[in-house]
């Protein structure tokens, strides 16, 4: 879901093998928000690791990683739908704006300095995935039930675009990292389907290509080189495309049988295009090679109690692997060699500094307060005044 741009794209994991080396810490784990998480992300920071979810009875609950010591261990939870968060929407380019969609109906936005949150947009049908386009922050692509999605200029505060994508409802959206005309969707007429944005026409979009499943598809995401594209069905199938227009298909067989109280699995890609995580009924995180589609489980009885149903990988940190639970718990996966992701992130934050100018492109605040421009610095600001407030 990330952009590609230089210095605030994905960083490549190359040479890291998470079945060997991806594992939980004894402080790895943490109660954030009460009820099933539906949606997690990590906040694009280079020196900081915040995990952000979305809850089933609406809440948006932070996990600050490198809290230390204190009240409330780095958590802090808000409650901005009354229905359940489907959709957590972060760009690298504007970190400090942190969108969500909500079966309510309704697309907020969070303004981090106030703790508040905006209504953008609304419905009278539920809103299932939301996700923004790489080229621009302000555009917002939002699935809807009955398969219709509709694009929202944050700037207009209005709808600028909307097609009949599916028969039901679009569970996922996701752009290619190095082609962001080419978008993914997922939904549970079945299929997932590859578009390109310059080519969609009003009444009858045509669709690039299509993976068929047996049943609902709750998920499409491209690999970070855009060169694959991973889905997950209720069919017990996880599809890897490739290939020319994505027409090589291969499928692993994988149970995704979650039922009723658990969040449907969702398989996503790590660092790079070798493998592909997803959860695993008996407790574990199932790691799919690309290479010879075999499935590893990494288990860590004493530590993952529950069942990881969703998964985000770190943008800038190879190995640090977010999985959230129906209980409300998260997991950080954090690679064993620890100096390999912090050189990693050194080097990220050697090319983010030289990109002042693209960072300043796609500024919304022109002449805001040096704290303000910086979202690592207001995030942490804000949450220190938080701790000295009556709570609720």
């Amino acid at each position: 879901m990330l952009g590609s741009k230089a210095g605030l794209g994905q960083v490549r994991g190359e040479g890291f093998d998470p079945r060997s080396e991806l594992g939980l810490k004894p402080k790895g784990s943490a109660k954030v928000v009460s009820e099933r998480i539906m949606s997690v992300r990590f906040l694009p920071f280079v020196d900081r690791t915040v995990v952000v979810v979305g809850n089933k009875i609406g809440n948006l609950g932070f996990w600050d990683l490198d809290f230390g010591e204190g009240d409330g261990g780095g958590i802090y939870v808000y409650h901005p739908h009354s229905g359940p968060v489907s959709g957590i929407s972060v760009h690298p380019f504007s970190p400090r704006k942190i969108f969500t969609s909500s079966y309510d109906g309704f697309v907020r936005l969070m303004d981090v300095e106030k703790g508040s949150f905006n209504m953008l947009t609304s419905s009278d049908d539920a809103f299932f995935s939301i996700c923004q386009w790489p080229e621009d922050v302000n555009s917002l692509y939002i699935g809807e039930g009955g398969g219709m999605l509709k694009v929202l200029d944050e700037r207009e505060g209005k709808d600028s675009n909307f097609w009949q994508l599916h028969e039901g409802r679009i569970n996922t959206v996701d752009f290619n990292p190095e082609n962001p005309h080419l978008m993914a969707t997922s939904s549970s007429d079945g299929l997932a389907c590859i578009w390109d944005l310059r080519s969609m026409k009003k009444d009858k979009p045509d669709v690039i290509n299509s993976v068929g499943h047996g049943r609902a598809v709750h998920a499409a995401y491209f690999s970070p080189s855009g060169k694959f594209l991973a889905t997950t069905s209720l069919d017990d199938k996880v599809g890897i495309a490739s290939g020319t227009d994505y027409g090589e298909l291969s499928m692993v067989s994988h149970y995704n049988q979650t039922g009723r109280w658990l969040s449907a699995f969702r398989a996503i890609w790590g660092w790079d295009d070798s493998y592909v995580f997803v959860g695993n009924m008996k407790r574990a995180i199932d790691v799919i090679s690309t290479a010879n589609n075999t499935t590893t489980s990494l288990d860590s009885p004493d530590i993952m109690t529950s069942i990881p149903c969703r998964f985000a990988a770190h943008p800038y940190k190879p190995g640090h692997l977010a999985g959230a639970t129906s209980g409300g718990k998260a997991y950080n996966s954090a690679d064993e060699a620890r100096k390999k992701s912090k050189e990693t992130s050194s080097r990220a934050q050697g090319r983010s500094s030289s990109d002042t100018t693209e960072e300043a492109k796609y500024s919304t605040k022109d002449g805001a307060e040096a704290m303000k421009d910086n979202a690592e610095e207001v995030f942490i600001y804000r949450q220190q005044q938080r701790r000295h407030e009556p709570s609720c």
